[in-house]
């Protein structure tokens, strides 16, 4: 199977040849260049298969570096999480344009203002926040006159009440950590103490639908600043 980002590499290295302030910033960044750059160019990307179905995945890109002092620099910058084709390149050379320069203080990360609920993973958090806690707590038998148990007596002849409590106590545990994650992220784009709670009890109910679509929003804000400037 071709490698659908090497067969464009040529194109990519000509067309960040005209962006050399933001092959410095890769470098700064990313590279962790600490000598004073004068130019920067791409001198290759590398990508790999990965998988039984040969996915082609972007790694990193190489950049070489004229420092101030004459000497050359080569630096390989990740791109991270890989990506699934040449589709996707532009829009993450863009948002590293964005964070590099963000983290060397040349604009302001963009800011979080209000919450969108995520459109995905409401059937599977209705399925963990009811049947689960449902077959792990409720009496293994009836009262008299009582019928609400008898489902969960049913449902445990298949998955054992132990079970049922190891999965609702996980998924608190990792919906709770990827809601910790979720406030880092709206700590970080100034998000408001309402806009931040509503995220993060989201998050502790449907799990990674609301951050991934949080970091989207990030993403698409940080494409259309740089955007903006070009």
């Amino acid at each position: 199977m071709a490698d659908p980002v090497a067969e464009k590499s040529g194109f990519l290295k000509m067309y960040m040849s005209s962006h050399p302030d933001t092959l410095v910033g890769y470098a700064k960044w990313y590279g962790k260049v600490t000598e004073p750059i004068t130019s920067a160019e791409m001198s290759a990307i590398d990508t790999k298969a990965r998988s039984s179905n040969a996915i082609w995945t972007f790694q990193s890109m190489t950049l070489t570096c004229k420092l101030k002092n004459g000497s050359m620099k080569v630096v390989t910058v990740p791109i991270e999480p890989p990506l699934k084709g040449y589709d996707d390149v532009k829009p993450r050379l863009l948002e590293m344009k964005a964070i590099s320069q963000e983290g060397l203080g040349m604009i302001k990360s963009p800011q979080i203002k209000s919450f969108h609920f995520p459109q995905r993973g409401l059937a599977v958090a209705l399925i963990i926040f009811t049947l689960v806690p449902y077959g792990a707590f409720a009496p293994a038998t009836s009262t008299s006159g009582s019928q609400w148990t008898i489902p969960a007596q049913f449902m445990r002849n298949y998955v054992s009440q132990t079970i049922f409590k190891f999965i609702w106590w996980a998924s608190c545990a990792i919906h709770t950590t990827e809601g910790l994650y979720t406030l880092s992220l709206c700590w970080r784009h100034g998000a408001s103490f309402s806009v931040s709670v509503a995220y993060f009890v989201a998050t502790f109910f449907i799990g990674w639908p609301t951050w991934s679509d949080l970091r989207k929003r990030i993403q698409n804000a940080r494409i259309e600043s740089v955007m903006k400037v070009e």
